[in-house]
C-alpha cells in the first residue's frame, strides 16, 4: 500500500510541476502578444496563406460554431476517402485492405470527435499512410477543436464585447503553439525509452525457440505522443498502451499518464490567468482533483482486494486482481492509468478494463458518466464550467439573488442551454443502451452474459458519449449495428454540447459585467468548491446510479 502511495505522490507532484507553468504558457499562447507571437507567427502566416485564410476578424458564436463544423466535416470527408482506398495507396507494407463502409464511418467519426473508439485493430486494419494521414492528423485537429472551444468560453468570461474570437486562429494556435511543440518533446522521450519510430511496416525476428516471427512496426512514438497529449487514446496496435512497442517501460507509462493529464490539468490555471482570478482556477482544479482521488482510491482498493470468488474457492488474493494487467506496471500503475484515462477522457489503456473487478470497473464508467473530472482537451474544462454555472444558479435561488458568475448574470437563457448540454449526455447513453439490450443485434455482441453483459453494453455507449474510446473489449463490436449506433452517439455527444456551450459563451460575452458587492456570492473560495463538488456528485448520482446498480453493483453482489 505504501509503495503505491509514494508512487502516486511522485506522479502528482510531477503533474503540478508541469501543469502550472503550462497553464501560464497557454494563457500567453492564446491571449497575449509578445515573445510567443514573434516566435510562432511566421509559421502561422504560412499556414494561413496555404489554406487561403485571409480574415482575422473576430466571430459571433454562430460564425465560430459554423467554422468549427465546416472544418470538421471537410476533414471527415477526406479521411473517409483515404480509408476506403488505402489498399492502393503507398506506405502499405502490411497489405492492409480497404476498410468496410460502416467501419470507416465509425472510425472517422471516432477520431474526429476525439473519441478514438477502435472497432478495428491498428496494426492489421490500417496502413502506415492511414496511421499518419488519417489517425495522427485527426488526433491533432480534434484536440485543437476542443481547445478552441474552451478558449472561446474563457474569452467570453474574461472579456466584454460581441464576439468570442476567431475559430481559425484559435485552431491554428492550438496546433502550432501547444500540441505540436509538446508532441515533439514527448516523441523524443518515448523514442529514447524504446518506442519504435520508423517507416518499416514489418520486422522479422528469431524467437527463443528457434522459430521466426514477423512483428508490426511503424511511426509509433509520434502517434503515441499526440494520442496522449490530445486526450485521443487510439492505439497504433490493437492492444493499445499495454503493447510493449507502445509502452515498453514503467517510465514510458509515467510519461504517457502525465501527457494525457497535463493539458486538462493546466486549463484551470489558464482560466485563472485569463479572468484575473487565479484563486478561482485553483478552486476548479482542486474540485476535480478531489473527485479524481476518490475514484482512484476506489479502483485501487478494489483491484488490490482481488476477486471475491478466489476466497470462496480457497485461493489467496494477496496478489490482488492481476488478470488483464501487465506485470511491469502492476496494480498501482494500472489503477492510476485507468483513472487518468477515463477522467481525462483519453481512452488509452494499459490494462484490460473488461477484466477489472466489478467495483473496479464501476470507476471508469462513473468517471465517463460525470465527464468533467478534468475531461478531454478543452471540452472537459467546458463541462466543469457548466457545472460551476449550475452551482451558482442553484446557490442564487436558495438565497433569493440573481445568480452571477464572474460578474455575468446567469439567467434563464443560459440555464436552458446548459440544461440541454447536461441532459444530452445521459440521454445518448441510456436510450441506446436500453435499445441494444432489447434487440438481438445488440445482445449478440455480449461475450459475458448476466450483469457483466449489461456493463459491457453501457460501457460502450458511455465511452462513445463521453468521447473517451476505451471499452470493455469483450464486446464484439465490429458489426454494422455497433459501428453505426456508436458513430451516431459520438457525433451527438461531441457537437450538441459544443454548440450549446458556444451559445452560452455568445450570450455571456454580451453581458455588462456587474460589480462585486458585499452580497456577491464568491466563486473563488473553498465554500464554492464544496458546493461545486456536491453539485457534480449529486447530479451524477441521481442520473446514473440506477444503471450502475443493474451492472457493476449487481455483479459485485452476486459474487460476494
Amino acid at each position: 500500500m505504501w509503495n503505491a502511495f509514494w508512487q502516486y505522490i511522485f506522479i502528482f507532484l510531477l503533474l503540478m510541476v508541469i501543469a502550472m507553468p503550462l497553464g501560464a504558457y497557454m494563457y500567453g499562447a492564446f491571449f497575449r502578444k509578445g515573445a510567443i507571437d514573434r516566435f510562432f507567427s511566421p509559421v502561422e502566416r504560412v499556414i494561413y496563406k496555404l489554406s487561403g485564410f485571409r480574415s482575422q476578424e473576430e466571430m459571433s458564436w454562430k460564425s465560430y460554431g459554423a467554422a468549427l463544423l465546416v472544418v470538421n466535416v471537410i476533414l471527415l470527408g477526406l479521411s473517409y476517402g483515404l480509408l476506403r482506398v488505402q489498399h492502393v495507396l503507398p506506405l502499405n507494407g502490411g497489405k492492409a485492405e480497404n476498410m468496410e463502409p460502416t467501419l470507416t464511418f465509425n472510425t472517422v467519426i471516432s477520431f474526429m470527435t476525439n473519441t478514438n473508439l477502435q472497432h478495428y485493430s491498428g496494426e492489421s486494419g490500417l496502413s502506415i499512410l492511414s496511421q499518419m494521414a488519417v489517425i495522427t492528423m485527426m488526433m491533432f485537429t480534434s484536440a485543437a477543436t476542443g481547445l478552441a472551444v474552451a478558449i472561446a468560453l474563457i474569452r467570453a468570461l474574461s472579456q466584454k464585447g460581441k464576439t468570442i474570437g476567431n475559430f481559425y486562429q484559435d485552431f491554428v494556435r492550438a496546433n502550432v503553439r501547444v500540441l505540436l511543440p509538446l508532441s515533439i518533446v514527448v516523441t523524443i522521450l518515448l523514442v529514447a525509452f524504446g518506442v519504435p519510430q520508423t517507416f518499416s511496416a514489418r520486422m522479422t525476428v528469431s524467437t527463443l525457440e528457434g522459430g521466426v516471427q514477423t512483428l508490426a512496426l511503424g511511426p509509433v512514438a509520434s502517434l503515441e505522443a499526440i494520442k496522449h497529449l490530445g486526450t485521443n487514446g487510439g492505439g497504433f496496435f490493437g492492444a493499445n498502451s499495454s503493447h510493449p512497442f507502445e509502452n515498453p517501460h514503467p517510465l514510458t507509462n509515467v510519461i504517457e499518464m502525465l501527457s494525457m493529464w497535463c493539458i486538462p490539468a493546466a486549463l484551470p490555471f489558464t482560466y485563472g490567468y485569463a479572468v484575473k482570478k487565479r484563486k478561482q482556477g485553483w478552486v476548479l482544479f482542486a474540485t476535480m482533483f478531489v473527485l479524481f482521488i476518490l475514484m482512484l482510491g476506489v479502483v485501487y482498493k478494489a483491484e488490490q482486494a482481488g476477486n471475491p470468488l478466489f476466497g470462496k474457492w480457497g485461493l489467496t488474493t494477496d496478489g490482488g486482481n492481476m488478470e488483464g494487467k501487465e506485470v511491469r506496471f502492476g496494480i498501482p500503475l494500472s489503477s492510476l492509468f485507468t483513472a487518468i484515462t477515463t477522467s481525462a477522457t483519453t481512452g488509452s489503456v494499459n490494462n484490460m478494463h473488461d477484466s477489472l473487478t466489478p467495483i473496479g470497473g464501476l470507476v471508469p464508467l462513473a468517471l465517463m458518466m460525470l465527464n468533467n473530472v478534468f475531461g478531454g482537451d478543452g471540452v472537459g474544462f467546458v463541462n466543469i464550467l457548466m457545472y460551476a454555472m449550475i452551482a451558482v444558479f442553484l446557490s442564487g435561488l436558495m438565497v433569493g439573488r440573481t445568480p452571477e458568475f464572474l460578474g455575468r448574470k446567469i439567467e434563464p437563457k443560459e440555464m436552458k442551454l446548459i440544461v440541454v448540454a447536461l441532459l444530452v449526455h445521459p440521454l445518448i447513453i441510456l436510450a441506446p443502451s436500453a435499445f441494444a439490450l432489447m434487440t438481438h443485434m445488440g445482445t449478440e455482441a455480449i461475450s459475458n452474459p448476466g450483469f457483466h453483459g449489461i456493463s459491457q453494453v453501457v460501457y460502450e455507449f458511455t465511452s462513445s458519449a463521453a468521447n473517451n474510446g476505451s471499452g470493455f473489449e469483450g464486446l464484439k463490436d465490429n458489426t454494422p449495428f455497433w459501428n453505426i449506433s456508436t458513430g451516431m452517439v459520438m457525433l451527438l455527444g461531441r457537437y450538441l454540447s459544443i454548440i450549446a456551450m458556444l451559445a452560452v459563451a455568445g450570450s455571456l460575452v454580451k453581458k455588462q459585467p456587474v460589480p462585486e458587492t458585499a452580497g456577491t456570492f464568491r466563486t473563488d473560495t473553498a465554500t464554492f468548491g464544496v458546493i461545486l463538488f456536491a453539485t457534480v456528485f449529486i447530479i451524477g448520482a441521481l442520473t446514473f446510479f440506477p444503471v450502475l446498480i443493474l451492472g457493476p453493483v449487481a455483479e459485485y453482489l452476486t459474487i460476494r
